[in-house]
């Protein structure tokens, strides 16, 4: 697959894996979510000795600042949307290589759930972390509302979520949310430098520990993951969702009516 939105960069097995719409801050649409998919499921055999994959946005002022709104838009079916994107952020959770989230700027929304199901997240002083979707009349679909408590507990989980504030670095670190905050432009730095000591390591006992950690937390055993994509279809038929989207969108607040 010829890849338009995502930068592929080969550093000695080291992968680094750019989002590359600086322009829309790296708004995760449909062919970057595709593209996304070809990689994890098949596009990385073709690196010889892989050793880990480093995932972040290009520029400095974005990760990943959410999904693509005006896609949003056009939504007809939004559990399908939600249980696809679950899959395909499935697929980097489960990766039997390390897989590192260097968080430049923005992390929202998708961005932030994009993170949050990579193994490892460093962030630079300027990140900048939030589930703001119910500023636009829905709930994160992509196993926000699942992952986002396993990494900082019930009561901070849902207070993010409920009220859409954002955090910063410091914050998200203090709250468990990231693993290292490094200076400005390092962050892709010292994910390379923790995939090059893992990769130290016994390769089997590496995935064997990415499956045993993950298994605690199946969601073929959860039906967080599941209830989730119903919730999100829910909301995305809403009357309010439509509001929160198009008010977004035309950059004015929005008017709830609870429909």
């Amino acid at each position: 697959m010829d890849y338009q939105n995502i930068l592929v960069e080969n550093d000695n097995g080291i992968v680094v894996l750019t989002f590359n719409r600086e322009k829309f801050l790296n708004a995760l649409n449909q062919q970057t979510m595709l593209e996304i998919k070809d990689f994890f499921d098949k596009g990385f055999k073709e690196i010889a000795d892989l050793k880990g994959v480093v995932l972040t946005g290009a520029g400095a002022k974005a990760f990943v600042a959410g999904a693509d709104i005006n896609e949003f838009l056009n939504v007809t079916n939004g559990e399908q949307m939600a249980q696809k994107g679950q899959d395909i952020l499935s697929l980097i959770e489960q990766f039997h290589k390390p897989v590192i989230a260097a968080v430049n700027g923005f992390a929202l929304g998708g961005g932030c759930e994009l993170a949050m199901c990579c193994h490892i997240r460093v962030a630079s002083p300027n990140a900048r972390f939030s589930q703001p979707e119910v500023n636009l009349g829905i709930i994160p679909g992509y196993g926000g509302t699942q992952r986002l408590v396993q990494l900082i507990g019930k009561g901070r989980a849902l207070e993010l979520m409920m009220t859409g504030d954002m955090i910063d670095a410091a914050e998200a670190y203090r709250v468990g949310l990231v693993n290292h905050v490094v200076e400005e432009g390092q962050t892709v730095a010292k994910a390379k430098e923790i995939i090059a000591k893992i990769a130290t390591k016994a390769p089997i006992a590496i995935a064997k520990v990415i499956e045993a950690v993950n298994a605690h937390f199946d969601p073929g055993g959860d039906a967080g993951f599941f209830r989730e994509v119903v919730e999100f279809g829910k909301c995305a038929k809403s009357k309010d969702f439509k509001e929160g989207a198009t008010a977004f969108v035309e950059k004015r607040k929005p008017v709830f009516i609870g429909k």
